[in-house]
């Protein structure tokens, strides 16, 4: 019984055999959609970076090839070359064209190998160590176009080996199908690029126009990251220097020194730092100037320990422009709230990125691109902010900046329109000018820095004490005009009246403050100027009415 039970043992044995042969390979069909090969790898890490393709054929080391099991198969930086394998099945009648796309393209050398038609091993040498027309087809991925025998199994072997981040990120597809995708991939690629040009246009008339030097530091921000991620992307290899190797990787740091220069100085302009937040931009120019020295340094020195350097000094340079944006947003920064959000948008997807890139996130589409995407959403955002900057330099011409109130310059502008309206629309309208008692005498009393402290205090006490359409402005040395439309005489001199309590309420350390307020009125329903007066017990009154005074 044994005897006759045998042979059927060896033939369920080779089945067995057979299928975990055959576990690993993909099925591939006519018009096969771009599908990810990771869970069909098999690898293996060489640390000595010495192992020859000749040796991996030896059943010593093909046994080493381990099935990949993780979702994604990225290494962050890594000295070991690392070798790949993973088989192809074709059961149609007929040959199928394939192709097999290597996504992540900062890869040193990347060798790829497949069997000809008489089973021969021929070999594709690339990588961006070498000139892009050592790539099997002229595109900015590594792409190695394939033909799947009828009925056949084939297997394919890569090797990578780089001083950067290491993703091996393939795919395979059909030619049918890869061509519509290729073609969508670069009419994105347009857009994008598309995006960061029209940006920096528009910046350049909005600088002509306005000579802030915040938009030239813009321009160099944006112009080094678009090219950042050109190279990123593959197209200045592809487009501007594809017999350039060194060029092609060693500007991938100097613009990623650049820009983070500009983009850092660019945050201390736009947010205001040295006026603002003295300290924490104090860390921020330490930091960019750090920089300088390393951007030009780096051709010189080995890739991984400069971009490692790199790395970090960026994400100093995040957390501390972050600081840098919410204190100048607490301070009453308007373009820092743009700012803040821009920043947001570009740590979160660098942080994606880095993640990635050290190997504790997986590479996948999200992954691989959100740095690009926030990039973008970036530059949106910190072009508003630069308007809303453009409104803040406006303000600042009209505004005192002693009191907060509006200057004496706006009060000139506004006092004609306003009185010609009221005489249109037949509404009443009033102005009180309020001077401070005895002000030379707080001066030369207290000092200077004291009278500095009570114009302060006036200001933004008359600032809480008016809403709009009313216009508060400082008129000159201790004197303020608030302009009141579509207010009586009556309803003036309440205000008055309580202003000048609340100006002897003020608490300054001891020194006190007192006030006069002149109130004069234009009401065309009486056809007459009325002027009134608010005289708080026996201090001295301002109005046009009142002898020895001043309107």
């Amino acid at each position: 019984m044994a005897i006759k039970w045998a042979p059927l043992l060896w033939i369920l044995l080779a089945i067995c055999l057979s299928g975990g042969a055959h576990a690993g390979a993909l099925t591939v069909a006519p018009d096969l959609q771009p599908t990810s090969l990771t869970s069909h790898l098999r690898l293996l890490e060489d640390t000595s970076g010495q192992l020859a393709f000749e040796q991996l054929q030896t059943p010593e080391y093909r046994a080493q090839l381990q099935p990949w099991t993780r979702s994604s198969a990225n290494f962050g930086f890594s000295r070991s070359a690392y070798w790949a394998a993973f088989s192809l099945r074709n059961p149609g009648d007929r040959p199928l064209p394939l192709v097999i796309r290597q996504d992540y393209l900062l890869i040193d050398h990347l060798d790829f190998w497949a069997q000809d038609d008489g089973g021969r091993w021929q070999k594709l040498s690339t990588g961006d160590r070498l000139p892009f027309d050592s790539r099997g087809l002229a595109l900015r991925d590594f792409v190695f176009p394939v033909t799947l025998p009828a009925q056949s199994e084939r297997t394919y072997y890569l090797r990578y080996a780089t001083q950067g981040s290491l993703n091996i990120g393939l795919s395979v597809s059909s030619e049918t199908a890869f061509l519509p995708r290729l073609s969508l991939e670069q009419l994105l690629l347009g857009i994008y690029y598309g995006g960061f040009l029209v940006l920096v246009i528009y910046n350049l008339f909005l600088f002509l126009a306005v000579r802030d030097k915040a938009y030239v530091y813009y321009m160099g921000y944006a112009l080094s990251y678009g090219f950042y991620f050109s190279i990123h992307n593959g197209i200045s290899f592809q487009f501007l220097w594809p017999g350039n190797p060194w060029l092609a990787n060693e500007s991938l740091v100097i613009l990623l020194g650049l820009s983070t220069i500009f983009g850092t100085q660019f945050a201390r302009e736009v947010c205001a730092g040295p006026q603002l937040a003295p300290r924490t931009d104090w860390v921020a120019r330490t930091l960019m100037y750090s920089m300088v020295p390393l951007t030009l340094a780096a051709p010189f020195f080995e890739y991984r320990p400069m971009i490692l350097i790199f790395a970090g000094i960026t994400l100093a340079l995040c957390v501390v422009l972050l600081a840098l944006g919410t204190i100048s947003l607490l301070r009453g920064s308007i373009s820092a709230r743009y700012f803040m959000v821009a920043w947001v948008a570009l740590l979160s997807s660098v942080i994606v990125y880095l993640l990635k890139a050290f190997g504790l996130l997986p590479h996948n589409d999200l992954t691989h691109n959100a740095f690009q995407v926030g990039a973008l959403v970036e530059m949106v955002l910190l072009s508003l902010a630069l308007g809303a900057r453009v409104s803040e330099i406006q303000k600042r011409g009209y505004t005192d900046e002693l009191s907060r109130l509006y200057n004496r310059r706006h009060f000139d502008e506004q006092l004609p329109r306003e009185f010609n309206f009221a005489a249109r629309s037949g509404t009443p309208l009033s102005l009180l000018v309020l001077d401070l008692d005895h002000f030379k005498s707080i001066n030369d009393r207290y000092g200077h820095r004291r009278g500095d402290q009570a114009i302060h205090a006036v200001g933004q006490l008359i600032q809480r004490k008016v809403r709009k359409p009313v216009l508060a402005c400082r008129y000159g040395g201790e004197e303020f005009a608030i302009l009141l439309p579509r207010t009586s005489g009556e309803q003036a001199a309440v205000l008055a009246e309580r202003l000048v309590l609340r100006v002897a309420e003020l608490e300054l350390d001891g020194m006190s403050l007192t006030t006069s307020i002149g109130v004069a009125s234009f009401e065309e329903a009486t056809s007459a100027r009325r002027c009134s007066c608010s005289r708080p017990r026996m201090r001295r009154c301002i109005g046009p009415n009142k002898r020895g005074g001043t309107g």
